[in-house]
């Protein structure tokens, strides 16, 4: 009979529906299983299980393989079961609904909505109007005449927001964070986002975190199955800090600091209630907490944007905004891309192990009990020594080097991006334009799919190069000529003079053997050469650690430039006007985007960390080196695959063209050109590019116009500098080169 039984269950599962392409993924990613794993345990290929996860052409499953690959998803939704998104308030929602205890803010801008957008959105959502702002400032929303908050009664469950779903996790039906703010009678009122206002009856700090805890309901879903949930933020305005004790702003040796002091009357205070602050104390970014009891987390996070805590460069004059805009722009970017953890560095790194946690709980054991394990394909919990090659200058397993000691190539991985620049050939003086190219989240697209180290290296004297297996590899590619290369199965001739070496990050030559990360060494074998290392440090334990954390990035950038008008797929000229001016549609939109990007480059920054003061010296050990996402290698790796990829679509530009560029700089490339646009240098064909050149588009990889100046600025600059290989794409944006750029 349980053969018939079985027979039957098989028959079943052989017809039965299966989850969507995109619901595979996240329970697989979920439960912290990679492809490989899955593939092993099903006995198929790795390519079969990414053929059943790939949305845009997915492939069923068949036979016993689908029995028991349902019975896998089957088991992974029990306990990743999917989670209800909130819905998103159409355009014509009334600006404020009232329900007691809560007030909804006037919308501060058409998109005002997109704040409340589910942190797992995998697709671009509709493209807003070309010209729609947010408006400048938000007035103040009147308060409820009902009571003065639910905050004021224990226990009572607040009604749930206008235009939510009725299924949305109560612990955090207001969203990921608030900005705190004061009114001139004292009265303290939490921006949350989708317009959502609530009544804070708290009269200290201490206070205000405990109500945040007990009855705000802020905070964010986890990333991943086995990690944690973002606990809430609060932004403290300064009028909030006023109403708190805190000052307004930092004097200079608290700035220095970077932190207030711990005899501080609202640190103490803290202190009192039995909160805690970690090692960097309260500055512009605090954590707040109890020790956990249990599963159970009592943290909140202090943002301060009067004390800079909200870096210009990427965040623009975000601290200056209204606390409704204020609360849509940081939740938009905590919906997107996680609640910030401080810097974009910071959140960037924190994003990887957001998305990897480094313990799972075991499977149960004779007692039912789970246990804390390694979740594979993270960096574990515990940090792990870098090659001497890989070490930065001042690392601890130098300390025996002589003082003054400089290592060169032969002693020291040196992945950079690229600042490389020639004189122009009489050919290009006569052309009227100079016209850069700058790529799309480079560096974003050079994790993408890279095979890294995930634990230790391991020294090979004289090894056979490998270009699957990550590492640093000692090897002489000064034998590699630019001027004849190969691109496919065919050899091309080119005029390597006129070529960055792919290299070195000036574009040099090498003259001998130089540590090299394995994309690089790769590149030299694609194109043609033989390579011959005398001595590795290679990771045997490796895996595509940045995928999900460039997909995630990925996906935030596109579909913040979604609402700000260009989308994927454009023609090339569609692409381009949709380009021009797209900031000021919507500026605080932009933002999002310029903080998405700047997360990118700062948590790959933040794998190579370096001592922030502290009294630090040479040879000692620094705080970053304590984290097992201090890995310098994914660094190198990261910058190695993106600086041969940009170097791969010039030498292919090269060989169809015989154009060269004149300047390259990190990401943008300078060529010129007898038009201001990129379609005048670009091989496009009844709007087709050349396969494996550069291509106009908004994905990462893809490339923009970084700016237009003329050949004769060009010669004048580096005439006024007597500099005839100055790099002019540092320039190229807005063409103002000031003598304080060259120490003038």
């Amino acid at each position: 009979m349980s053969e018939l039984f079985d027979a039957v269950d098989a028959l079943v599962a052989s017809r039965s529906a299966l989850p969507s392409a995109a619901e595979r993924k996240r329970l697989r990613t979920a439960h912290g299983l990679t492809l490989d794993e899955v593939a092993a345990a099903l006995k198929v290929r790795r390519a079969t299980v990414s053929g059943w996860e790939s949305v845009k052409k997915p492939v069923e499953p068949r036979g016993p393989e689908r029995e028991a690959y349902a019975r896998l998803l089957r088991q992974l939704a029990e306990l990743y079961p999917t989670p209800e998104e909130p819905a998103v308030p159409a355009p014509g929602t009334p600006a404020a609904t009232r329900v007691p205890g809560r007030t909804e803010a006037p919308s501060p801008g058409p998109a005002a909505e997109e704040a409340a957008t589910p942190a797992t959105r995998n697709t671009p959502p509709s493209v807003s109007a070309p010209g729609a702002t947010a408006s400048a400032t938000a007035p103040r929303p009147a308060r409820a005449t009902g009571p003065a908050s639910t905050s004021h009664r224990p226990g009572v469950r607040k009604a749930a927001p206008a235009g939510t779903s009725a299924g949305v996790e109560p612990r955090f039906e207001n969203g990921p964070l608030a900005v705190v703010d004061a009114d001139a009678d004292g009265r303290v009122s939490a921006y949350c986002t989708g317009g959502l206002v609530l009544d804070v009856p708290a009269k200290s700090l201490a206070a205000l975190v405990e109500w945040t805890l007990r009855e705000a309901r802020l905070g964010q879903a986890r990333l991943a199955g086995p990690g944690k949930d973002a606990d809430p933020l609060l932004v403290l305005t300064e009028s909030a800090l006023e109403r708190y004790g805190l000052p307004t702003a930092l004097n200079d040796e608290e700035r220095l600091a970077g932190r207030i002091p711990e005899n501080h009357k609202v640190v103490k205070q803290l202190v009192r209630a039995q909160w805690k602050l970690t090692k960097r104390g309260f500055g512009p970014w605090a954590r707040v907490y109890r020790p956990a009891q249990g599963s159970e987390r009592a943290c909140v996070q202090l943002c301060v944007p009067s004390w800079h805590a909200l870096d210009a460069r990427h965040w623009g004059t975000t601290a200056q905004l209204p606390p409704a805009e204020l609360a849509r722009v940081l939740g938009l970017y905590a919906s997107r891309v996680m609640t910030p953890r401080g810097s974009t560095a910071v959140t960037g790194l924190e994003l990887m192990t957001a998305l990897h946690p480094p313990t799972r709980a075991s499977e149960p054991d004779a007692e039912g009990r789970r246990h804390s394990e390694h979740n594979p394909g993270s960096l574990g919990k515990d940090p792990v020594d870098c090659a001497p090659c890989e070490a930065p200058d001042g690392h601890p397993l130098l300390k025996d080097l002589p003082r003054f000691h400089v290592r060169g190539p032969g002693e020291k991985l040196f992945e950079e991006a690229y600042d490389w620049a020639r004189p122009m050939t009489d050919d290009e003086c006569t052309l009227r334009h100079l016209v850069g190219i700058d790529v799309n989240m480079a560096f974003a697209a050079g994790a993408n799919g890279l095979n890294v180290g995930l634990g230790a290296p391991t020294r090979v004297k004289e090894p056979a190069f490998d270009p699957k297996l990550p590492g640093s590899w000692l090897v002489d590619l000064s034998h590699v000529d630019l001027s004849r290369v190969k691109a496919g199965k065919e050899w091309v001739e080119l005029d390597g003079s006129l070529l960055p070496s792919p290299f070195t990050p000036k574009g040099d030559r090498p003259e001998g053997p130089s540590w090299y990360a394995t994309p690089t060494v790769a590149y030299a074998v694609e194109l043609g050469y033989e390579v011959r290392p005398l001595e590795a440090y290679v990771r045997h334990e490796n895996g595509r650690y940045l995928d999900g954390w460039y997909q995630r990035l990925r996906d935030a950038y596109l579909a913040t430039m979604a609402d700000l008008g260009v989308v994927p797929d454009m023609p090339p000229a569609d692409f381009l006007r949709a380009m021009d001016g797209y900031k000021d549609r919507d500026p605080q939109l932009a933002v999002v985007a310029s903080a998405v990007k700047a997360t990118v480059k700062g948590g790959l920054g933040k794998l190579r960390e370096r001592p922030r003061g502290e009294g630090w010296k040479p040879g000692q050990p620094w705080r970053a080196l304590s984290r097992p996402t201090w890995r310098p290698d994914i660094r190198a790796a990261v910058i190695s695959r993106t600086r041969i990829n940009l170097h791969r679509k010039i030498v292919k530009h090269a060989a169809f063209t015989g154009q060269y560029p004149v300047a390259v700089l990190s990401d943008c490339v300078v060529y010129a050109a007898g038009g201001e646009s990129p379609l005048d240098f670009l091989p496009y064909r009844d709007g087709k590019p050349l396969p494996g050149g550069f291509k106009l588009g908004v994905n990462p990889g893809l490339v923009k116009h970084e700016g237009t100046q003329s050949v004769l600025w060009g010669e004048e600059v580096r005439d006024r500098f007597d500099a005839p290989d100055l790099n002019l794409a540092r320039y190229i944006k807005d063409g103002t080169v000031t003598d304080v750029d060259h120490g003038e």
